[in-house]
């Protein structure tokens, strides 16, 4: 499963871009990868690990803000279409496949 965070959060303060900062940060040390800016997407082992990341990212939550959330499967996020650009490297070294042997 996936999990894909969609966020758009102001940045026009100083104190705002602490926040964005530190949630960013928090994806990343999560290990969410960047698929775009503000589109960040993580590889989750079945039901459970989602629900563990789903309640992690609650408690993170900044005050203002959008910030959306998708869960789909492997299969769903691999059928993804690209109209412009190319797949990232490491959205190439994990498919369904190799899932089945975590």
């Amino acid at each position: 499963m996936r999990i894909i965070v969609f966020f758009d959060l102001p940045v026009v303060r100083k104190r705002d871009r602490k926040i964005y900062a530190k949630f960013r940060r928090f994806l990343l040390n999560d290990g969410y990868d960047m698929v775009q800016y503000s589109v960040y997407s993580r590889l989750c082992n079945g039901t459970d690990m989602t629900n563990k990341h789903l309640k992690r990212l609650n408690e993170i939550l900044p005050p203002r803000g959008s910030i959306r959330c998708l869960t789909i499967t492997e299969k769903q996020y691999e059928e993804m279409r690209f109209l412009v650009g190319n797949p990232l490297i490491k959205e190439r070294k994990v498919d369904t496949r190799q899932m089945s042997l975590f």
